[in-house]
């Protein structure tokens, strides 16, 4: 468990680079030339542990850079649970908004601290059970790791608003 999750996803590119190991390699697939003949996908890894991503999905090297770190930040959102589980500051938050590895960590959180039980962590959440659904139904990864979280509870799996 990280004592400094929390920081970690609220911190930029630049400081988040700084406690990664990064390595850049030569993507595969499609993209001609450039593609197959510089180092421009990017993987990092977050020292002292198993978190690892990579993107190679642009021919910029910095964009793949920023990719990997944002699917890193997410990989850490998803893995890591903090106790006491503090609510986000807010419900509302967009699925590209450079805070939602954050909000994301913390509704994790407070679910997990409720046995993923719906309508406690809306309670929790300040917000209705649909509310809820709705949130996590816009993001297919997140919709799919709460199914799984509710049923290793058996707990039956959420509907589809």
């Amino acid at each position: 468990m990280l004592e400094n999750r929390d920081e970690i996803l609220k911190s930029d590119d630049e400081t988040l680079s700084h406690v990664c190991e990064l390595e850049f390699f030569k993507g595969s697939g499609n993209g001609g030339q450039k593609r197959n003949k510089t180092s421009s996908a990017a993987r990092v890894r977050l020292i002292g542990t198993a978190y690892v991503a990579s993107d190679c999905s642009e021919r910029s090297q910095h964009r793949n850079r920023a990719a990997a770190l944002a699917k890193l930040r997410i990989a850490l959102a998803y893995g890591e649970r903090n106790a006491p589980a503090t609510p986000p500051e807010r419900f509302e938050c967009a699925l590209e908004h450079p805070e939602y590895p954050l909000w994301l960590a913390h509704v994790l959180d407070v679910a997990d601290a409720n046995g993923w039980d719906l309508k406690a962590t809306a309670a929790a959440l300040g917000c209705s059970p649909s509310a809820l659904v709705k949130k996590f139904a816009r993001d297919p990864e997140l919709w799919q790791f709460a199914n799984q979280a509710r049923v290793k509870r058996e707990l039956p799996p959420l509907r589809r608003p």
